[in-house]
């Protein structure tokens, strides 16, 4: 198993309409071989931003890998660029292989 993490600083204020990007848009995961979950998180809050993470679970890391360079990928994120102006920085990405489940 495979989960994969992005993390974005959302700026402060603009919680509202990036959750609202996320539950809207056409993720196109549940077509991708070896997808399993998702699921997204919000975080603390500091005072300029409030941390979020996208979380999803893979049957392996070359499932995970295999998304990324697909047409389901680039449909998915297609509009990402429409709403830079809600997060501070650069989304930071961390990937994890199981090691233990229970």
């Amino acid at each position: 198993m495979f989960i994969a993490m992005n993390r974005f600083k959302v700026k402060r204020g603009q919680e509202t309409d990036f959750e609202a990007v996320w539950r809207e848009r056409d993720s196109h995961l549940k077509e991708v071989p070896g997808f399993m979950t998702f699921h997204l998180l919000r975080g603390p809050q500091a005072e300029d931003h409030t941390l979020y993470a996208s979380h999803t679970t893979w049957a392996s890391r070359s499932h995970f890998e295999d998304w990324t360079k697909s047409e389901a990928f680039r449909r998915a994120h297609s509009q990402a660029g429409e709403t830079r102006d809600i997060y501070l920085g650069h989304p930071n990405f961390e990937g994890f292989e199981a090691i233990d489940d229970i």
